[in-house]
C-alpha cells in the first residue's frame, strides 16, 4: 500500500534503510577504488556514512511529499 500524502509508512521507512546502505556500501567501493585502499578509520568513513545519511533521508522527503498517485507536492486525489 502507498502512503498518502505527508505520512511514511513501515515500507517507506525499510526503502530508506535500504538506500541508506547500499549508498553506504558503493561510497565505500567508490573510496576503496580511488585510493587503492581501505583504511578502517572513522576519517575514511565519515563521508561516505554522512552521504549515505543523505541518500536515504532524501528518499524519505521525497515519499513524504508524494501522494498515494505518485505526484509529488500534490494532495490526495478526492
Amino acid at each position: 500500500m502507498k502512503s498518502l500524502f505527508l505520512s511514511l509508512n513501515l515500507t517507506d521507512l525499510m526503502k530508506g534503510f535500504i538506500t541508506t546502505v547500499i549508498g553506504a556500501f558503493l561510497g565505500a567501493i567508490l573510496s576503496a577504488i580511488q585510493g587503492n585502499t581501505i583504511a578502517w578509520t572513522w576519517t575514511f568513513f565519515q563521508p561516505i556514512v554522512y552521504a549515505a545519511i543523505a541518500a536515504g533521508i532524501s528518499y524519505l522527503l521525497k515519499n513524504l511529499f508524494t501522494n498515494s498517485q505518485d505526484q509529488f507536492g500534490k494532495k490526495e486525489p478526492k
